[in-house]
C-alpha cells in the first residue's frame, strides 16, 4: 500500500493490542548503569529495593534480559477502555507548512487522565492492589502523571497521596481538583509534612520546588506508612517497559499501511513518554533491522541531556532516593517556574541516557515561547490544544518539516502527542497575554550545580 490511502485517523482493533511490554534494555549492547545505594555506593538489588517499591515492579526494573513482558490480563481490559489509541496523519498541519513531509502523531490524551502516564499508572497500582498494600505516594509535576494515578488507585479500591510541585500546584488548580475528585490527598511540595521538605524550605525560602523535591517527600511519605509503597511516574525501566504500548501500537499502525518513518520525535523530560514511543523502532535500530532518528525534545530552561552530565546522581533533592547513572543537571537545580511542569526534572531515564550517550538518539532543546507558538498553530488546524509538554515535540516535528520545504525531500516524521493542554489555560493565557518569557540557566549556573555531582569511583 502506499501512504496516499491511509486514513485521517487509524485505529487498530481491540485484539491488536498489545500481549506484551517490550523491553528495549534487551537488545542494548550496553546496559544502563545499576542503581547505587546512596549511602554506601553499592549496586542496589531486589532486597535494598523492597522498602521503597512494590516486589514485581523491583523485578520488572532490575530485568535487562527479558525481551517481552506479558501484559496481565486485567490490565489489558483497563487499557480496552481507552486503547489502542489513534495514530492520526496530520494532513491539516501538512498543508499549513506546505511541506512535502509527511506527519503523524500518535494521541495519547484520549482519556480521562489526558495523558499517556494511564498506562503504567494502572500497571503500578495492579502490583501493588496483588501485593496486599493499602496505598501508594508519588509525586506530580503538571499534574497528569498524578491524576493518572488517582484514576487508577480509585478504580482498584487503593489510597493516592500525591506532591505536586508548588508552582504547578498553583498554576493547575483544576488538575489538583481532578485528583482530589478520584480521592487523591494532595499536598504542594516542597512542603511542612515531611523532614525533607523543611529541610528544603529552610535552605531554599519561597522556592516554588521540582520533580527532584516532590519525590523526596513523597518517598519519605512512603517508607514511614506501614503498608505504602512509592510509585513514580517516568524515568524508572519500569516505566519504560509499561509506556511501551504506544511505540508497539504506533509500529502496528505504521506497518498495517506499509509506512516507513524517518524521523520519530518526542518530548522528554524524565523519558515515559519517549522511551515509549521509540521502544520498537528503537530495538530494530539496535538489532541493526533497519535505522531511524530519533530525537529527543526538551525545554532550554531544563536541559539535561543537551547540557546535562552522565554521571551518576541522586534521582531526588532530598539525597534520598537511589543514585542513577544519566544525563543531570544535579540533583539541587531547581529550574525556572515554567509551563512545562511534567518536563522540569533535572535528569533523564538511565534507559534514554545510555542510548544517547552511545550515539542512538539526538537532542535538542527549544525555549517556551515558540513551544507555545508551535501549540498555537497545531491547534488552529488540526483542532486539538495540546499540552505544554506535547508541545515541544511539536515544535520539533515542524522544524523538521520546514526544514523539508527548504530542501524539497519528503520525509515521514512521527512524533508523540503525549496530552490534552485543557488545564494548562493559565500557560496559554500568558503567552498571549505577551507575559510569557524564556528562561535559559547560565554555563555558571550548571557549573556550581555539577560541583554538587556525588563522587562515585569508577
Amino acid at each position: 500500500m502506499t501512504t496516499e490511502k491511509i486514513p485521517y485517523k487509524t485505529y487498530l482493533a481491540e485484539e491488536e493490542l498489545p500481549r506484551t511490554w517490550y523491553n528495549v534494555r534487551a537488545d542494548m549492547k550496553v546496559k544502563p548503569a545499576p542503581l547505587l545505594n546512596p549511602a554506601t555506593g553499592a549496586p542496589m538489588g531486589f532486597e535494598d529495593l523492597r522498602p521503597v517499591f512494590c516486589d514485581e515492579l523491583i523485578r520488572q526494573e532490575l530485568d535487562n534480559d527479558t525481551r517481552e513482558i506479558p501484559i496481565p490480563e486485567e490490565i489489558r481490559n483497563f487499557y480496552k477502555m481507552y486503547r489502542p489509541s489513534p495514530l492520526v496523519r496530520a494532513y491539516c498541519l501538512e498543508e499549513q507548512l506546505q511541506t512535502p513531509a509527511k506527519i503523524y502523531y500518535k494521541f495519547e490524551g484520549n482519556n480521562t487522565s489526558g495523558s499517556h502516564k494511564l498506562n503504567s499508572a494502572i500497571a503500578q497500582a495492579y502490583y501493588a492492589k496483588n501485593q496486599g498494600l493499602t496505598g501508594v505516594t508519588t509525586e506530580t509535576g503538571a499534574g497528569q502523571w498524578g491524576t493518572a494515578l488517582s484514576m487508577a488507585c480509585a478504580y482498584l479500591g487503593l489510597d493516592c497521596r500525591v506532591y505536586m510541585v508548588k508552582v504547578s500546584y498553583e498554576q493547575k488548580p483544576f488538575r489538583r481538583e481532578v485528583m482530589r475528585t478520584y480521592g487523591a490527598a494532595v499536598t504542594p511540595s516542597p512542603s511542612m509534612d515531611t523532614e525533607v521538605g523543611r529541610k528544603i524550605l529552610a535552605e531554599h525560602p519561597g522556592t516554588t520546588g521540582s520533580l527532584g523535591c516532590a519525590i523526596s517527600e513523597a518517598v519519605e511519605a512512603a517508607v514511614s506508612r506501614p503498608g505504602y509503597r512509592y510509585v513514580l511516574g517516568s524515568v524508572l525501566n519500569q516505566v519504560l517497559l509499561h509506556q511501551s504500548v504506544i511505540g508497539l501500537e504506533t509500529k502496528t499502525a505504521l506497518d498495517k499501511y506499509g509506512v516507513q518513518p524517518d524521523i520519530i520525535i518526542g518530548c522528554a523530560g524524565g523519558g515515559s513518554n519517549l522511551g515509549g514511543l521509540i521502544s520498537p523502532f528503537m530495538g530494530e535500530k539496535l538489532r541493526g533491522e533497519k535505522d531511524y532518528r530519533i530525537i529527543a525534545v526538551e525545554p532550554a530552561s531544563c536541559p539535561s541531556l543537551t547540557r546535562g552530565r552522565f554521571a551518576y546522581d541522586f534521582c531526588d533533592t532530598g539525597m534520598v532516593c537511589p543514585m542513577a547513572k544519566m544525563y543531570t543537571l544535579g540533583s539541587g537545580f531547581i529550574p525556572s517556574p515554567n509551563h512545562a511542569g511534567g518536563l522540569r526534572y533535572h535528569g533523564m531515564s538511565s534507559v534514554l541516557s545510555q542510548l544517547y550517550h552511545d550515539g542512538y538518539l539526538e537532542a535538542v532543546s527549544v525555549e517556551q515561547t515558540k513551544v507555545f507558538e508551535a501549540a498555537e498553530v497545531f491547534a488552529r488546524v488540526e483542532g486539538i490544544l495540546p499540552a505544554p509538554e506535547s508541545s515541544h515535540a511539536i515544535r520539533a516535528a515542524i522544524d523538521e518539516a520546514l526544514k523539508c520545504k527548504e530542501t524539497g525531500k519528503e520525509k515521514t516524521i512521527v512524533f508523540g502527542l503525549t496530552g490534552t493542554g485543557y488545564f494548562d489555560m493559565v500557560a496559554y493565557e500568558k503567552f498571549h497575554n505577551g507575559q510569557m518569557s524564556d528562561y535559559i540557566p547560565t554555563d555558571g549556573e550548571l557549573e556550581a550545580s555539577f560541583a554538587k555531582l556525588p563522587q562515585v569511583p569508577g
